[in-house]
């Protein structure tokens, strides 16, 4: 089997894991609820994030907003999965990496496009610190940019014709 579609399937995976998470949040959980799941470190919560991370734009009301990160989100996603499409000549963490940041752009692309916004639902907090809510697309995007970041780093320190 091709590598490439090794890859792809694990964008889909990313990209499927999400939607079922966002579903079963969307269908069990309301705005007000909170369950706390470690108490004063991790909840599960439902919010709506109409902006991009960390609620940016989260406030603005201009029409065009959401076109605008349609847009942007479908030109990366496309860019991310021709660079994917070269997955046989990457070594295996760059390989995943993209994976993963495809699956995890689709997913809230997806939402997106439906709905005019992302689900969120992770809320990680330490007394009044919290960290902005996030979902499994959100997850997957950061640990694959994390070991495309590693990557480069590993790549800058090895010896050459190493």
């Amino acid at each position: 089997m091709d590598s490439r579609w090794k890859f792809y399937g694990i964008s889909a995976m990313a990209f499927a894991v999400d939607r079922l998470t966002k579903s079963i949040i969307e269908a069990r959980v309301s705005a007000f609820d909170i369950h706390t799941i470690i108490p004063g470190f991790f909840d599960i919560v439902h919010s709506q994030n109409r902006g991009i991370a960390f609620g940016l734009m989260n406030e603005s009301t201009s029409a065009w907003r959401t076109i605008v990160l349609i847009v942007f989100a479908a030109a990366a996603l496309l860019l991310v999965a021709g660079m994917l499409w070269r997955a046989s000549r990457m070594d295996r963490w760059t390989a995943t990496g993209l994976a993963l940041v495809l699956g995890g752009a689709a997913g809230n692309l997806f939402d997106r496009i439906l709905w005019g916004r992302v689900t969120d639902f992770l809320e990680f907090y330490i007394g009044s610190w919290h960290w902005p809510t996030f979902n499994v697309a959100d997850s997957c995007v950061v640990v694959g940019s994390g070991l495309l970041l590693l990557e480069i780093l590993r790549s800058k320190r090895q010896p050459e014709g190493a």
